[in-house]
């Protein structure tokens, strides 16, 4: 059962596709981060600028540690800028920037998705340290005794939360990036070269979480074949 060739081509397929796409999108960070803005502009006066030019002065742009680390946070209102991107001045810097501040118009807007996945955080976060454990102990018990399969699929139930949110997450993520690029794009804050840097680098972002959906769904698909494959035997 923990060998299951299919679990291990599963888990095969989701690693290379995950590598290929954090590699790709590591690599056009690094060559966007190397274009620097004819406006001189740091990742931190970008994300400023986005915010008050949609009358949002209640967030505050900070710099976190990390790479890559950026993130809005809706409970503190906060744009929280990686080191790479606060102080920096290049293409890949007013991506992310403008791509976190998105959230903050979300947030600001009362964005249903948004909305809908800050709902599930705190049943994700406790679901997703369990649901693997409580599969695999109903499986056991399925297969030695003949019993386990409501626990099992309280297993998945939890596994699929995570799921769920891994697909809410993708429309969120699409529509930061959507109202970053065309905030870019109509005020002007970028040169034509510079903006599509930035409109490259967030899609290979938005890709990662693509992956990362998928990897879900596949492996919670595999679940239920197991725990509903088992308790035919």
């Amino acid at each position: 059962m923990y060998f299951d060739p299919l679990y291990l081509i599963i888990v095969a397929a989701i690693a290379i596709f995950s590598t290929i796409v954090s590699t790709t999108l590591k690599n056009k960070f690094k060559h966007y981060s190397k274009l620097h803005l004819r406006n001189n502009m740091s990742g931190a006066e970008i994300a400023e600028k986005m915010l008050a030019d949609h009358g949002i002065y209640d967030v505050k742009v900070i710099s976190t540690p990390g790479m890559l680390s950026d993130h809005y946070n809706p409970a503190k209102k906060t744009v929280n800028l990686s080191e790479g991107v606060y102080a920096q001045r290049n293409a890949a810097a007013a991506a992310v920037a403008a791509h976190e501040c998105g959230h903050a118009v979300q947030h600001a807007k009362g964005y249903a998705w948004l909305q809908m996945r800050s709902t599930l955080v705190p049943m994700v976060n406790v679901a997703s340290g369990l649901s693997v454990w409580v599969i695999m102990g109903g499986l056991v018990l399925m297969y030695t005794s003949g019993f386990g399969f409501y626990i099992a699929v309280a297993g998945l139930i939890l596994y699929a939360f995570g799921t769920l949110f891994s697909f809410i997450t993708l429309p969120v993520e699409y529509d930061a990036s959507n109202r970053a690029l065309a905030w870019l794009k109509n005020k002007n804050v970028l040169a034509p070269d510079e903006y599509n840097g930035a409109k490259d680098a967030l899609k290979w972002a938005a890709r990662t979480y693509v992956v990362a959906a998928l990897g879900s769904l596949a492996t919670l698909l595999y679940f239920a074949l197991r725990v509903l494959g088992g308790s035919r035997d």
